[in-house]
């Protein structure tokens, strides 16, 4: 057999240099170094600087080493459509028991006696309009998420996210019309303190539109057209990993720490975070500690840094501190495909410590943006106590055998606060006792083309307090004097179990326990990653304090979701079949029947009008994607 001969035609680029048919040539390095050592700089003859060859500079080492920028991320474009999310119930505008706002061209009477009529529709000829009723609403958003990788070296890499027209609404940046900063302190009043800017002579109206003009914050939008959301170091020393900067934090199934990184996630937890991570890799045991900086109150910084500077935080014992200790098992992947194999128990699982605490806080009528500072008042200077603090234990458990995987999560939040915000010092300290808890079973078949799953989740809720979800204020309105402690769980909104009713009317699990058995099928799957195929789920929701529902009953409502999916054979991660690669697509359809819980109280019931009572809500989504 000839001995193989180096290519003299093939191309690879690898962080913007290109490398045509390289031929090592030993004599020709071996020069090159040489001259390289005689033009090393010196500032003298006391060899303070190059007095010996074997010296390295950063400038030798940049010109031998190349940077290598890989690019990951994805493209997607989503059109959905909600009906009747209000679950035709009629609570008035900031009541604590109202679950989705009615669509603002709705006509309808609320739960207080007032009209809200829209008298603008009907025919153009009509003597007097009539009122609009309609019960859906719908629309488009996209996204292009770039992740650039900087990989300096095997051991030192430099990673981001950066994301450009996040959830960009479609049609919702025309050219015919613009926004200016609102002068009205009442900042809802100045429609989140901007008002019109004026319009343009050739787009005076909505519907002259000739162009859509990239997002500008404070012209044409509230955001700008490109978010840098992550960036942060990972350096690995002999004794283990060293990670800083702003990053994603993970953790478990995702319940409570989640990092938002799926095609179709809209929430992320992001940490301003130094962390360290080491191990016996050998066992498979990793141990790692960080510290976060997870709110540092006010700072120095103002809107006319745009010149330079370094803005530092002014008032330390404000800060939201936070602690975080985890250690895990978790087996290498390719180990535990071959355990797998053989038949053998596969366990993974790990605990996870979270310790926060704040001392002061600035005024309940500031934030840390907008507190003015030592303005010479002499009444705390604008802060007020705090005095609160959190221990959070987090427990993940994975068993896997054959084809089954059975993995669970359990969380806990224990802790105490003196103040609420705008209130006085308390006799005793508000308690935090809240407790969350998730299991997924899932077991494959028909060459894993059949999956069937079955979900579980709870999060403790609250006997003392009105509502399932949290008001304006963001403190859920206690009942009965406060007599209870602060104990309505909330797991992370991109933690999703359904279309409906935790994903979009509640906006994630709370004070609820769900049942959720599903189905899914390939039809369709090629070694190439092409695949065709449909699930279905049922999602039987309950509240876990009956009092905090408006009907004052456990039955919150049962949830039908179907969907077919298709992915193309033309992505670049398609090797690996449980990763979404290349073209993406699927359409979906969900159903929520609201039940007791959400249902009218008899009293109510006897004081309105017959034809209220809850009904059906419907959503329909497509979506398509592109991952690289």
């Amino acid at each position: 057999m000839p001995a193989p001969q180096p290519s003299t035609g093939g191309t690879g680029i690898a962080g913007g240099v290109t490398n045509v048919g390289v031929v090592a040539d030993p004599a020709a390095d071996s020069k090159s170094l040489a001259t390289q050592g005689a033009q090393r700089p010196s500032l003298g003859t006391a060899g303070e600087v190059g007095a010996h060859p074997s010296d390295v500079y950063s400038e030798d080492w940049w010109g031998h080493t190349r940077p290598i920028l890989e690019l990951h991320g994805y493209f997607r474009t989503r059109a959905e459509l909600f009906h009747n999310f209000a679950l035709g119930r009629h609570n008035a505008p900031g009541d604590v028991q109202q679950l989705w706002a009615q669509p603002i061209d709705q006509s309808y009477s609320d739960s207080s006696g007032t009209i809200r009529n829209v008298n603008l529709c009907g025919p153009s000829n009509a003597v007097q309009l009539q009122p609009c009723y309609d019960k859906t609403q719908s629309g488009a958003n996209l996204r292009f998420r770039i992740n650039p990788e900087l990989h300096i070296s095997d051991n030192l890499r430099i990673m981001s996210q950066i994301d450009a027209l996040d959830n960009l609404v479609l049609g919702s940046t025309p050219d015919s019309y613009t926004i200016k900063p609102g002068n009205s302190g009442n900042i809802k009043a100045a429609g989140n303190g901007y008002g019109p800017g004026g319009y343009s002579g050739y787009a005076p109206l909505g519907v002259f539109t000739t162009t859509q003009g990239p997002p500008t914050a404070g012209v044409n939008s509230y955001r700008n057209s490109i978010d840098v959301k992550r960036v942060w170091a990972e350096y690995m020393t002999p004794v283990g990993q060293l990670r800083f900067g702003r990053m994603p934090s993970h953790w478990g199934l995702g319940m409570l720490a989640n990092s938002g990184d799926g095609l179709d996630s809209d929430y992320q937890t992001t940490t301003d975070r130094i962390m360290f991570v080491t191990g016996l890799r050998s066992l498979d045991l990793y141990f790692g500690g960080a510290w976060d900086f997870i709110s540092t109150g006010p700072t120095s910084a103002n809107a006319f840094d745009v010149y330079g500077g370094q803005p530092h935080n002014t008032a330390n014992l404000t800060n939201a501190n936070e602690w975080v200790a985890f250690a895990a098992r978790r087996m290498n992947p390719d180990m535990q495909r071959l355990s797998l194999s053989r038949g053998d128990l596969v366990v993974n699982g790990g605990t996870y410590w979270v310790y926060r605490s704040q001392l002061l806080d600035v005024q309940s009528t500031q934030t840390p943006l907008t507190f003015p500072g030592d303005d010479g008042s002499t009444t705390d200077r604008g802060l007020e106590r705090r005095a609160a603090w959190a221990l959070i234990p987090d427990l993940w458990l994975q068993v896997l055998w054959r084809k089954f995987r059975i993995e669970a999560e359990a969380a806990a939040i224990v802790g105490d606060v003196e103040q609420l915000p705008g209130q006085t010092d308390r006799a005793s300290p508000y308690k935090i006792r809240q407790m969350g808890l998730t299991t997924q079973s899932e077991f494959k078949a028909i060459e894993d083309k059949l999956r069937l799953g079955f979900g579980f989740g709870w999060a403790s809720g609250d006997p003392w307090v009105n509502g399932l979800s949290p008001g304006n204020s963001g403190l859920q309105p206690e009942q009965n004097g406060g007599r209870g402690p602060i104990s309505t769980f909330h797991f992370h909104p991109d933690y999703r179990v359904d279309l409906i009713f935790f994903r979009h009317i509640l906006s994630r699990v709370e004070g609820a326990y769900y049942f959720r058995p599903s189905v899914d099928y390939d039809f369709l799957r090629n070694a190439n990653g092409q695949k065709f195929g449909g699930g279905a789920a049922i999602i039987w929701s309950r509240a876990s304090e009956f009092i905090q529902t408006p009907g004052h009953k456990r039955d919150l409502g049962v949830e039908l979701d179907v969907s077919i999916y298709y992915q193309a054979k033309d992505g670049s991660l398609n090797d690996d079949s449980t990763k979404v690669g290349g073209f993406y697509t699927m359409l979906q359809y969900g159903v929520f029947f609201p039940l007791g819980g959400l249902a009218y109280l008899p009293g109510e019931q006897t004081n309105l009008l017959p034809n209220w009572d809850t009904s059906t809500a419907q959503t329909m989504r497509l979506f398509m994607g592109v991952v690289y």
